[in-house]
């Protein structure tokens, strides 16, 4: 597997490569109690923040399993990160990748999530030559269960308290698409 090639337009969107001075755009929603819930962990200090767009910069080879592509989203004619895509390399011998989105929650609502992995399920197929695309999100994520949905993705699995939240088990919903369905549904 290569790469995405960056930056990248939608309609309303940028997509590109983050760098160091994205550092108080991303804290300002990788920090939100409200936002890190749905990712079965804390919410992000200032200081990991930064060490993750450190890592980020150097840019992943995208050849062995567990390798990331992590994509910073701002709206088109600005520099401001809304959020941003993550597509991991679930395993580069079989073709299959995780799509996954964090958005700040001011900009909810937009379709931009959408937008976004939309852009980037294409060039997970066309770039990467991907196979099979999937999610894993919360059951409470309602907001990722619709983008999964207006994605053409379907739901393979449910899996109860696979994950601890804090005090609070929590449930996964597993969706998929692939390359061939992703063609016949663009």
């Amino acid at each position: 597997m290569a790469g995405l090639t960056l930056p990248a337009a939608t309609g309303r969107l940028t997509l590109r490569r983050f760098t160091g001075d994205d550092l108080d755009d991303v804290h300002a929603y990788q920090g939100l109690p409200e936002v890190a819930r749905h990712l079965f962990r804390p919410p992000l200090t200032r200081e990991a923040c930064a060490r993750r767009l450190a890592r980020l910069a150097d840019g992943p080879a995208w050849a062995e399993d567990g390798d990331d592509l992590v994509v910073a989203v701002c709206e088109t004619g600005g520099t401001r990160v809304v959020g941003e895509i993550v597509l991991k390399a679930a395993s580069v011998r079989a073709r299959q990748a995780e799509i996954g989105w964090v958005f700040h929650p001011a900009y909810g609502g937009r379709g931009y999530a959408t937008e976004a992995a939309r852009a980037v399920a294409s060039r997970a197929f066309t770039d990467l030559g991907v196979h099979r695309l999937f999610a894993r999100l919360d059951v409470l994520n309602t907001g990722s269960v619709r983008v999964c949905e207006r994605l053409g993705m379907r739901r393979e699995a449910h899996l109860v308290d696979n994950d601890l939240d804090g005090e609070r088990w929590a449930s996964e919903y597993v969706y998929a698409v692939l390359a061939h369905e992703w063609e016949a549904g663009t």
